[in-house]
């Protein structure tokens, strides 16, 4: 058994609101890196940790966790539509190993994913069903929230689960870094938002979609202009996060609270939880190495972007 681990930031806004062409062949560059190493490693197995932007859980429930026994891709702001190849047994085992270890996960039979879990399978892997995947949902947008350290007993657990199996397990996280897009809040909407919160915003008309997509590339054009239009990006903080991976300190991240998190770097920041559990994942297979780190704040697409790979110090073999 083997495993490998590869965080990406995400943005739905490429081709729509982009940077130079010098960054984004910077950026083409560190996902063509990324996508060849994967390639060497040939997984058998991927586990994606990724979050949800209104597209697919909502309030009429709304786990903290959610780990799908099968999966769709909405094909939102442009991405893949269609089926995720999860494996339904192997999905099954891995709840009830999360479940066993104390995590309380939901499952989803009919599981509904963004461009937050598409993205990373289009541009790292060729496609939503190139290999076989495990989709493990985290909340990062509909308070209450989950925090850091129940984060990482979820990538433990899930990592625990994978080192049981005689596969090469590539664990993907999705999402980050610093980063504050125009993304509803229950507490300020009107009714109407509110009844879309709340379930009724699935499977929205195409008019109705488009409309909702353009509010976000107009806000992404404000902030080039006035990065002041939202919560600006903090590099500052991004690097910090990325040494705490870097030098395997997860728990320190432990004493974190939400509403901290959200004032240092931004609302939607807690997508880098989903970093953290694949970290915690990855821990379970011995102490790692990281390579491959890149960063840069890229207000184009409201977001300090950055991408850490990751793989442990001695390979297990049995």
């Amino acid at each position: 058994m083997s495993a490998y681990l590869q965080c990406m930031s995400h943005t739905p806004l490429i081709g729509h609101v982009d940077p130079s062409p010098a960054i984004l062949a910077e950026v083409d560059a560190v996902v063509a890196g990324a996508r060849e190493r994967i390639a060497r490693f040939a997984p058998e197995l991927v586990i994606l940790f990724a979050p949800d932007h209104y597209n697919g859980f909502f309030y009429d429930v709304m786990p903290s966790f959610c780990i799908g026994m099968a999966a769709h891709a909405i094909g939102d702001f442009g991405t893949a539509v269609g089926a995720l190849s999860v494996p339904q047994k192997l999905a099954e085992a891995c709840a009830t190993a999360v479940l066993e270890a104390g995590v309380d996960a939901a499952v989803s039979y009919r599981m509904q994913v963004d461009h937050g879990f598409a993205q990373p399978l289009e541009l790292l892997l060729g496609g939503l069903d190139r290999c076989p995947v495990i989709p493990v949902f985290i909340n990062s947008v509909a308070i209450p929230l989950p925090g850091f350290q129940r984060a990482r007993l979820l990538g433990e657990a899930i990592g625990a689960f994978a080192r049981t199996l005689n596969k090469r397990v590539l664990f993907l996280a999705s999402g980050g870094l610093s980063h504050q897009p125009p993304v509803p809040e229950l507490a300020s909407v009107d009714a109407r938002m509110a009844d879309r919160l709340m379930g009724s915003g699935r499977n929205l008309p195409a008019d109705e979609r488009e409309a909702r997509q353009q509010r976000v590339i107009l806000a992404a054009q404000r902030f080039v202009e006035n990065q002041y239009s939202l919560h600006p990006i903090n590099p500052e903080w991004d690097q910090w996060f990325l040494d705490i991976l870097s030098e395997g300190h997860l728990a320190e991240l432990d004493g974190l609270d939400n509403d901290q998190l959200s004032t240092l770097a931004g609302k939607s920041t807690h997508e880098v939880k989903t970093w953290v559990a694949a970290f915690a994942a990855l821990s379970a297979f011995g102490p790692y190495r990281t390579d491959a780190r890149y960063y840069r704040p890229v207000p184009e697409w409201i977001a300090g972007f950055g991408a850490l790979s990751a793989q442990p110090s001695m390979q297990i073999d049995e």
